[in-house]
């Protein structure tokens, strides 16, 4: 898929202010932990995931969602009757139905013409949504959209915790089986996509490409829909190391693709934004594609993967900082269960980014990017 009328217009994002670290997840698994004689620090060392954050409980997803629309909106500065279509792609929705675009596209105000649908597609989601405005615009349906998302990750820890401490019988190998859902956390982003017209930064789309390799579907994923009847927590099963590999041999294809499809070299890119998901998976896959580590932006150490909203959210906090310049060629390479990669090409002019709290990042106006503080909620 390529394009020539889209650009990439803002971002917008909210973070929880609680945080949990991985030292506290490791005291409430005290349980198993001494059943299995497992050594502390285990955990941040195996995944490098030092802390995530969580939402208060009993959050919906579409609050925060729409804050982060209303920031990106923000940034943007676009007429918010010029969007044609508001896409929530996060796996977190308030109810099986309606849709959670529904609320976000009423508090918003949008126009009654505006499509308004949820995207699911696990760590894909959002990326989804984005192709999905990108073609709209591409082929003068709409002007504008907006793609959206927040996840919550309160209910799937502290079942996750629950459980292994529950189950007495429980195996090293099935403690596996559930470490990736100790890794998780919570965070909330949106993307603005204009027609190029209408645009002010002139971040241009300039391609994507897909691929699925869905005999590996069983390799991550959830427990049966509550639409079965299934009673209990939210709980998450991943053969982690089995899905690192082929999420890796998978990301390599994508990528081979993805460099033909654009007619670029490995060295033409000149910053990525990838799915957080573990330290060693980045470094394995980002040797893999021959990208310079120092090319990617990288938040998994304190906000742990977030799924659907982790690489525009990490991309939104990466522009916010400084990490792209103008002129630069941009990678924002998707990886999801599914197996499903998506990956997306954009030529960079200016960073317009409405951030956690409440500030518009503006690179045309030469802003600083924010130095945080201990005391602050990153700690990069």
């Amino acid at each position: 898929m390529k394009y020539q009328a889209v650009c990439v217009e803002s971002l917008g994002y909210s973070l929880p202010a609680e945080v949990i670290d991985s030292t506290e997840i490791e005291r409430r698994l005290a349980p198993l932990y001494d059943r299995l004689h497992l050594p502390e620090g285990r955990l941040e060392l195996i995944t490098g995931v030092r802390e995530r954050r969580l939402w208060p409980v009993d959050a919906f997803p579409s609050q925060e969602s729409i804050n982060s629309a209303e920031r990106a909106l923000q940034a943007a500065g676009v007429d918010r009757h010029e969007v044609g279509a508001v896409i929530h792609g996060s796996v977190c929705r308030d109810y099986l139905e309606p849709a959670t675009a529904c609320r976000i596209h009423h508090e918003l105000g949008l126009p009654a013409d505006c499509l308004v649908q949820d995207v699911s597609n696990a760590c894909l989601g959002l990326l989804n949504g984005i192709v999905q405005v990108a073609n709209m615009i591409e082929l003068g349906q709409i002007r504008a959209g907006l793609v959206v998302g927040t996840e919550d990750c309160r209910a799937l820890l502290q079942n996750t915790i629950e459980r292994l401490n529950l189950e007495s019988g429980i195996s090293r190998d099935r403690v596996k089986q559930a470490v990736a859902s100790l890794t998780i956390g919570s965070g909330s982003c949106a993307v603005v996509l204009v027609e190029r017209h209408l645009s002010r930064t002139d971040n241009r789309l300039r391609a994507a490409v897909a691929r699925a390799e869905t005999s590996f579907h069983h390799l991550c994923h959830s427990q049966r829909h509550q639409t079965t009847g299934v009673v209990g927590g939210p709980w998450m099963e991943t053969d982690a190391e089995r899905l690192m590999t082929e999420g890796i041999a998978m990301g390599r294809a994508t990528f081979d693709h993805f460099l033909q499809t654009l007619n670029w070299e490995v060295d033409d890119i000149d910053k990525v934004f990838c799915h957080q998901v573990g330290s060693m998976h980045r470094k394995r896959m980002l040797e893999s594609l021959g990208l310079d580590l120092q090319k990617d932006f990288s938040t998994l150490d304190w906000l742990g993967n977030t799924g659907s909203v982790a690489l525009p959210m990490t991309m939104a906090i990466g522009l916010e900082k400084g990490h792209v310049k103008r002129g630069e060629r941009v990678g924002m390479l998707g990886i999801g269960s599914g197996i499903n990669c998506l990956m997306l090409a954009v030529e960079w002019q200016r960073s317009l980014v409405g951030t956690a709290d409440g500030r518009v990042v503006d690179s045309a106006a030469e802003v600083p990017p924010r130095a945080y503080a201990d005391s602050d909620l990153a700690r990069p």
